[in-house]
């Protein structure tokens, strides 16, 4: 999956009018129109890749010490694939051939008897480790993980309504499910309220199930509002 997102980019780069660079899925549905978007993220300071940290099995415990020295456990982070990026963090990603190899190498299903996967983790722990002021800490797609099972809700045409749309504009949270069942709080600003934000209803998280057993919040890399 790297891969692929990576020799998206090197495509996507060659033409220089592109400033910025947007992965969906298939299912993602815009909440506003498209020169809001346009406008909101070409006049951006930052990228929206998602990164959080967790402790958990299907987090830190896919780390491999293989990985050492260039990638280190503490720097080791998560977060959804779905990313916008400046030009300027894309060629930085295309430039990078150390810290790739590393999650190429050892970060895949089955090595040392772990479920790692590339995708969740390549870019939020390089960008925790390049430049994490430079990103926003989520992405720029929104998913509703409170049913608490193994895929997020998804909204059916009957589900999608204006109150339902409020609400999702209007989230001024970045909330993390770990795999230890804790909930961290992001105290970052919401990108969802008057700015962009996109529906994505298909985004499978391999963390796993939530357990009602315990709930805990902490703060974690709070972004200024831009």
């Amino acid at each position: 999956m790297v891969d692929a997102e990576k020799r998206l980019l090197a495509h996507a780069l060659q033409d220089t009018d592109n400033q910025h660079f947007v992965l969906l899925s298939e299912s993602c549905v815009p909440l506003h129109n498209f020169d809001y978007i346009y406008n909101y993220l070409m006049h951006a300071n930052m990228s929206f890749v998602d990164c959080f940290l967790d402790p958990g099995p299907h987090g830190n415990g896919r780390y491999s010490e293989h990985m050492l020295p260039e990638v280190e456990k503490k720097d080791f982070r998560k977060g959804a694939q779905w990313f916008s990026m400046r030009r300027q963090h894309a060629l930085i990603v295309m430039a990078d051939s150390l810290y790739y190899s590393r999650f190429r190498d050892y970060c895949k299903p089955g090595f040392d008897g772990k479920n790692c996967i590339a995708d969740e983790h390549y870019l939020p722990t390089f960008f925790n480790m390049i430049d994490p002021g430079g990103i926003a800490n989520w992405s720029v797609t929104h998913v509703d993980w409170s049913e608490r099972k193994w895929h997020p809700k998804s909204y059916k045409a009957q589900d999608v309504t204006e109150d339902l749309l409020n609400n999702i504009t209007s989230i001024d949270l970045s909330i993390h499910v770990t795999s230890e069942a804790k909930v961290y709080i992001s105290s970052t600003f919401s990108y969802f309220n008057n700015t962009v934000k996109l529906v994505n209803d298909w985004y499978n998280l391999v963390s796993g199930m939530v357990s009602n057993d315990r709930v805990t919040y902490s703060q974690e890399n709070s972004t200024p509002k831009p």
